[in-house]
């Protein structure tokens, strides 16, 4: 069956809803969460840095961030590779909007964005390498209405980071083949 996977990034790790279509309307297949980061690691890499200046720290921060995106990829590729029954055609996810953080002049503030930022970018990073096609939102961008009712289903929690993974995946699962 064709799906796709909605994820609701969070910092380290991402809710993930998988989607298939059914007779026009979405239908539930599985959910979980998925770890972005090594758990054992240091999950904010921006934390790391913050105190220096913050052209330094985006030097700095380097070899964390291609730790995470390397975790992540991989990661992605676990979760595709335990669907069984399921291939997965798209990926769609929600997180922070990307934006220029350089002005934010609290160093702790501006750890919290750039991690924002880093761990939607790194499962749009996943998508690419693994050569899915994806789409990107922001929380404030997708309308959760078509995939409230997989709440019945899926069962507890069906909270809204739940409902925007799945509606991501929703969204994705209608991108033209390629």
């Amino acid at each position: 069956m064709d799906a796709a996977i909605g994820f609701r990034a969070k910092t380290g790790r991402a809710i993930a809803v998988v989607i298939s279509a059914g007779a026009g309307a979405p239908r539930f297949v599985w959910r979980g969460e998925v770890m972005l980061a090594d758990p054992s690691a240091e999950v904010g890499p921006y934390h790391e840095v913050m105190d220096l200046p913050w052209n330094e720290a985006t030097i700095a921060v380097r070899p964390l961030v291609a730790a995470i995106e390397s975790f992540a990829e991989t990661a992605v590729r676990n979760l595709i590779a335990e669907l069984r029954d399921v291939t997965v055609r798209a990926i769609g996810v929600v997180g922070s909007a990307p934006r220029n953080i350089d002005r934010i002049g609290n160093p702790h503030i501006r750890a919290h964005a750039a991690e924002g930022i880093l761990f939607r970018r790194v499962l749009e990073l996943a998508a690419e390498r693994i050569a899915l096609p994806h789409l990107a939102f922001t929380d404030t961008e997708l309308d959760t209405g078509v995939v409230r009712p997989l709440g019945r289903i899926a069962g507890p929690p069906w909270r809204t980071d739940e409902r925007l993974a799945a509606a991501a995946a929703w969204a994705a699962l209608h991108l033209p083949r390629l």
